[in-house]
């Protein structure tokens, strides 16, 4: 019985107990010693092979559970670590602002958060400051003073050049939304010097919604109340009085826009830096920011 019994722990125990089932009153007989001796040997070599099989069996099913367990394993891993980030505390980060430097005149650097780099109007500023290889360019209009593209030597393959003539087609102003910056054209002009139909300013809309309006060369645009409805953050105004409006009328265009900082440039052409600090101080706008040449600013949405 005791031998049975551990027979028993490798699976025929259920085959033993249908077996004395069927006939409980079976009885073993004492056998002869020859008989005997045989019939062991003929009942340890079924015990044997029956024990090689279920221990084969055995190893099937492990085999097969493993497996199970370790596809069940992967799959709670990819569930727990998505488990993990949806229960922790999301985590919005913001986006990294652009960064602007004033160059002078009216010539701007914006180095986007996504790396591209973008000149607007060049012709002011040091080699150092056109370094950066860019990958795109906007020109207002063709005036010496802003379209001096060849100062943006270093330009990426896929640089891309966009000045009036692409900013105006068929009298209509143009969107370019180039995903890490939206361009939108705007009415320049309106004086003796430039003319609203070949001249733009630009909306430069940035990945963390922050937004920069460059004038260009002008005089009061009839579109200037329409962009107080865009929250323009950063707006820069031409103020010369020789070439373009002067302090007073620039002032009054601010109010008009009514961006959230307002910023003087194209204020002295022919001087050093082609900047004046006197004259710049003399721009009596609201939420006035002054930006001297080779100034970098971050550009965040401005609450």
């Amino acid at each position: 019985m005791i031998y049975m019994q551990s027979v028993s722990m490798y699976g025929t125990k259920g085959w033993v107990i249908a077996r004395n089932a069927e006939n409980p009153d079976d009885k073993l007989e004492k056998p002869e010693r020859g008989e005997g001796a045989m019939r062991m040997k003929k009942r340890l070599a079924l015990l044997l092979t029956m024990l090689l099989l279920a221990s084969l069996a055995a190893c099937g099913q492990t085999g097969h559970t493993d497996n199970s367990f370790g596809e069940v394993t992967e799959m709670a891993g990819e569930n727990a670590t998505a488990d993990g980030e949806a229960g922790s505390p999301a985590e919005t980060e913001e986006p990294a602002p652009a960064l602007l430097r004033y160059m002078g005149q009216a010539s701007i650097r914006v180095t986007a958060a996504e790396g591209k780099v973008i000149y607007v109007d060049p012709f002011s500023g040091s080699d150092e400051d056109y370094a950066p290889a860019a990958d795109l360019i906007l020109v207002t209009h063709a005036h010496p003073d802003h379209n001096q593209t060849d100062r943006v030597a270093n330009r990426n393959p896929d640089c891309r050049i966009i000045t009036q003539d692409e900013a105006i087609l068929d009298g209509a102003h143009q969107i370019f939304d180039l995903g890490y910056v939206r361009v939108e054209a705007v009415e320049a002009g309106y004086n003796q010097n430039h003319s609203v139909e070949n001249c733009v300013g630009y909306v430069l809309t940035f990945s963390n919604g922050a937004s920069v309006y460059v004038s260009g060369d002008t005089s009061t645009t009839r579109q200037m109340p329409e962009l107080a409805e865009r929250g323009i953050d950063y707006a820069f105004f031409c103020c010369d009085g020789r070439f373009n409006m002067g302090l007073e009328e620039a002032a009054e265009c601010a109010k008009l826009v009514g961006a959230k900082r307002n910023i003087p440039y194209h204020m002295a052409p022919g001087t050093e830096n082609h900047f004046d600090r006197e004259i710049a101080e003399q721009f009596h706008a609201e939420n006035r920011m002054i930006i001297e040449p080779g100034e970098d600013i971050p550009v965040v949405p401005v609450i």
